[in-house]
């Protein structure tokens, strides 16, 4: 009972968000705030992120080609498909639900064990307009951060295969582009815009709703990866039902 006590608050807490909005000109310094704090700030660990698994896929791509009848091009085909479809939005979610989840939740949750949050709600304010709708906003940049994990990737799995000296760099880019399929961009894209509001809200959840102390912090942050990587992957699970089969 106490999951469906979680959802049904869960749904609350979404609804109650847009119930009474803040002042415009409050929100917009608070979303460049966002923007930088769990866009910008975050750019580095994925680029690091994305340059090596890019690198780990085509050297075990290229280490399990031993029949010479299957042509090297393959290598450059392979980390173009696993990159766009999984790695980059899906991989890069679970990495940023661990960074910017925990992040949220542990800003959120300090606010609420120090009584801010109480404060803003004696002020007339919506806590939760003022607190998670920002981070609602800045997270729809996600998609931005997905396109330059795709581009890092496939940088680090040319550089890999070619320097590594497991394909030539004309065999590489023959399969980079070979049976390219459109789609497969807006299925990452798709599935990115999903994981950004759920990054955005789930982990708000866990912040706000927490009850106890600086410790019980530290616990709902941990409690808040978790569910947020669970629901991640069963979201990825029904977006990949619905939108390739």
């Amino acid at each position: 009972m106490s999951y469906l006590h979680s959802i049904g608050e869960y749904f609350i807490m979404l609804k109650d968000i847009f119930r009474r909005m803040t002042k415009g000109s409050v929100l917009k310094t608070l979303i460049f705030k966002e923007i930088d704090d769990l866009i910008i700030n975050s750019m580095g660990i994925v680029v690091f992120i994305s340059f090596f698994i890019g690198g780990v896929v085509t050297i075990q791509t290229a280490l399990n080609l031993n029949n010479p009848l299957i042509p090297k091009s393959l290598i450059g085909f392979t980390a173009r498909q696993s990159i766009i479809l999984e790695f980059a939005p899906t991989f890069i979610s679970i990495i940023m639900a661990g960074k910017v989840g925990s992040y949220i939740t542990s800003s959120i949750g300090t606010m609420r064990v120090t009584e801010q949050i109480d404060a803003l709600e004696v002020m007339g304010i919506n806590s939760l307009n003022y607190l998670v709708f920002p981070k609602i906003i800045a997270m729809l940049l996600y998609p931005f951060v997905i396109s330059i994990a795709i581009f890092v990737g496939l940088l680090g799995a040319y550089m890999a295969g070619v320097m590594g000296g497991f394909v030539a760099s004309e065999q590489f880019l023959e399969g980079l582009q070979s049976d390219f399929i459109p789609f497969h961009l807006a299925y990452a894209f798709i599935k990115s815009f999903f994981f950004a509001l759920i990054l955005a809200t789930v982990p708000s959840y866990h912040g706000y709703y927490m009850k106890g102390g600086s410790l019980e912090v530290g616990q709902a942050s941990t409690t808040s990866f978790v569910w947020t990587s669970v629901i991640l992957i069963i979201t990825n699970y029904v977006l990949t039902q619905l939108l390739l089969s």
